[in-house]
C-alpha cells in the first residue's frame, strides 16, 4: 500500500531571527503551525520534525508530530542543503525497514499553509506528477528588472525586454517556500524537486511572505491575523 512522510525540516541555529522556530507567533509556536496542518491533513502516514535541538523536539511532539532521530552535525550546520538534510531522514528510515513512496517537504515557518493545499499537491502526484511545488506570481515583471553593478551602475538585467509591454511578456512565477511535494523516487533520481514531471499549485500572493527578518515576521503576523479573520 502506497505511503507517505511529511518531513518539516526545523534545526535550531537560524541566525538572523534566533530561534525563530519556536519563537511565539499569533499565540503559539511557529512550528506549531505546519505540524497541526499537516497533521489534520490526514494524507500522512507519518509526520515527523528533522532536528538537532532537544527543544524544537519537544515542541513538535507536543503539536503531534515524531521524531524517531535527531538530526547529524553534518546536516545541521550552515552548508547543509534541504535536500541534504531530506535524504539522511529517508536513509535513517530505511535502516529501520521503513520506505515512503510519497514525501512533503513543509517548512517549519508556514504558518499559512492551508490543509486544502496540501490536499491538493497530494492529489496532483497520485494523478501522475512526479512532484509539486507552490508558486506565486511576482509583484512586478522580472524580465523588466534591473542590474546594479559594483560601481553603482545601473542597467537593465534583459535589455531585449526593455521596451516590451509587461502584458506581451511571459508570466513568470517564483517558488513560496511553504512546501514541496514528490515521489521519493522521483527525488533520488534527481535530487531535486525539479523533476520529470514537476507540476505548479498557485498560491494568492496576499497568503505568501518570507519571514528571514524581523521586518518579515511582523508583517507575517499582521497577514496571518487578516487571513484567520477573513475566515
Amino acid at each position: 500500500m502506497p505511503s507517505s512522510v511529511c518531513i518539516i525540516t526545523a534545526r535550531g541555529g537560524s541566525k538572523r531571527i534566533p530561534r525563530k522556530n519556536v519563537r511565539e507567533f499569533c499565540g503559539k509556536p511557529m512550528l506549531a503551525y505546519s505540524v497541526e496542518t499537516a497533521v489534520a491533513s490526514g494524507i500522512f502516514d507519518v509526520v515527523m520534525v528533522s532536528t538537532d535541538d532537544d527543544e524544537i523536539a519537544d515542541v513538535a511532539r507536543k503539536y503531534g508530530a515524531e521524531v524517531p532521530f535527531m538530526r547529524s552535525e553534518a546536516t545541521s550546520n550552515d552548508y547543509a542543503t534541504t535536500s541534504d538534510v531530506l535524504r539522511e531522514v529517508l536513509s535513517d528510515y530505511g535502516k529501520c525497514g521503513a520506505e515512503f513512496d510519497t514525501m512533503c517537504c513543509l517548512y517549519p515557518t508556514a504558518p499559512f499553509v492551508q490543509v486544502s493545499e496540501l490536499k491538493e499537491a497530494s492529489a496532483m502526484i497520485e494523478a501522475g506528477a512526479s512532484s509539486v511545488i507552490p508558486v506565486t506570481s511576482f509583484d512586478f515583471p522580472p524580465l523588466r528588472g534591473f542590474r546594479v553593478g559594483e560601481d553603482g551602475s545601473l542597467e537593465y538585467a534583459f535589455p531585449e525586454f526593455a521596451q516590451t509591454r509587461s502584458q506581451d511578456l511571459p508570466e513568470m512565477v517564483h517558488d513560496c517556500g511553504r512546501f514541496y511535494f514528490a515521489k521519493v523516487a522521483s527525488f533520488h533520481e534527481t535530487g531535486s524537486f525539479i523533476t520529470n514531471n514537476t507540476r505548479f499549485l498557485r498560491i494568492p500572493s496576499r497568503l505568501v511572505q518570507d519571514i528571514d527578518t524581523p521586518e518579515d515576521w511582523e508583517l507575517a503576523e499582521q497577514k496571518y491575523r487578516a487571513m484567520t479573520q477573513e475566515d
